[in-house]
């Protein structure tokens, strides 16, 4: 895809398009629950210790004293555990729309993921009868490939790197014709993750007489984030994005301040659903301040820290993925300040995402033990 060609793209990337994927998708998912917390709001809303500062650029500061009220959007009970069942529903509903019935069933789909999205077009392909052939990486969370195969998709093995992910891809399309669904550099994919946005504004507003103050996503691909962010451009709620410090995982935040998309990532990060560089597509949608206001990353302490909380206070099971946003809220001190300065002594309501839960008891009690 060139810059040109995603730039153009961009612009059709409108609030109207992600009511149009949620029209169609609607059948083939699940309106998730939106959950608030009394405890989690009481505390992010104290004040950090002057400990935790200790390394920041905030270090001998008075901690900020934001006031914090969640909305936590779960899609770690979408199907599949991942909001990854929306974009893959909405791409092959399109694709078959487009093409075909009779040409996309002779050909099959392929993709590259490390889980979610490959469980998601699983399980897209085996509700539409279509033949998937999916690219895991070796390292890809047993359960989640478990969960791949379990709706029929044929599974084959890469590297970690989304470069020899998508080398397999192309061997495999060399053989078989398979029609490639990116897992999230891909316009369908975004208005069908952006229904994610559509949602839980229309359950927060139920409920409340104001918008959201501001909503805050995991950023991999940046699917999510995109879709997010352009749902919510023609809106006042400000949107923000949340990445892994650990290894360069924040790829996203470096780019933004560099001005420029970084290209590679390679990173053992405890969040394995954002271990990916963000898409070129995605990159023209976040990198625009007008619709994404900013990237935070968080160290895998953080990560960990966050998800006990939601584990124990919530009763929720989440993945470390899903939690990168509640922990910028909770530890990063920046993001802290902008919610007191910006957001006074009535603060903000704030929308989580909690992008999947797809994680075993195995795996929890290894990244506790």
């Amino acid at each position: 895809m060139s810059t040109a060609t995603a730039a153009e793209q961009a612009q059709s990337l409108t609030p109207a398009a992600i009511r149009a994927a949620h029209e169609l998708i609607k059948p083939y998912i699940h309106l998730t629950p939106l959950l608030t917390c009394a405890t989690l709001d009481k505390i992010a809303s104290t004040p950090q210790t002057a400990s935790a500062l200790v390394g920041t650029p905030f270090e001998g500061q008075a901690p900020a004293t934001p006031h914090l009220r969640f909305h936590f959007k779960c899609e770690n009970l979408q199907r599949i555990g991942a909001f990854k069942a929306r974009g893959a529903h909405h791409a092959l509903l399109r694709l078959i729309e487009e093409r075909g019935e009779e040409e996309v069933k002779k050909r099959g789909v392929i993709t590259h993921s490390s889980g979610n999205h490959a469980q998601a077009l699983a399980l897209a392909a085996s509700t539409l009868n279509i033949p998937a052939f999916i690219v895991m990486p070796k390292i890809s969370t047993p359960s989640k490939i478990a969960g791949t195969r379990s709706h029929g998709a044929e599974v084959v093995f890469s590297g970690s790197t989304s470069i020899e992910r998508e080398a397999v891809v192309a061997e495999i399309q060399s053989k078989t014709n398979a029609i490639l669904i990116p897992p999230y550099d891909d316009f369908n994919i975004i208005c069908g993750q952006g229904t994610t946005a559509l949602e839980l504004e229309a359950q927060y507003t139920e409920k409340s007489t104001k918008s959201l103050d501001a909503v805050i996503t995991p950023v991999g691909g940046g699917g999510l984030n995109a879709g997010v962010a352009t749902y919510f451009s023609d809106k006042t709620t400000r949107v923000f994005g949340a990445e892994p410090s650990f290894q360069g995982g924040d790829d996203c935040r470096r780019g933004l301040g560099e001005g420029k998309r970084v290209e590679k990532v390679s990173t053992l990060t405890i969040a394995d659903g954002l271990r990916t560089p963000v898409g070129v597509l995605n990159w023209e949608v976040i990198s625009d301040k007008r619709k994404v206001e900013g990237v935070f990353s968080v160290s895998e302490e953080q990560i960990k820290a966050a998800m006990k909380l939601v584990v124990e206070r919530m009763k929720v099971v989440v993945e470390p993925s899903a939690v990168v946003g509640l922990a910028v809220c909770l530890f990063d001190e920046d993001f802290r300040r902008r919610v007191q300065e910006q957001g006074g002594e009535e603060g903000w309501d704030v929308g989580i995402v909690f992008s999947g839960g797809n994680t075993t008891v195995e795996a929890i009690g290894k990244l506790f033990s």
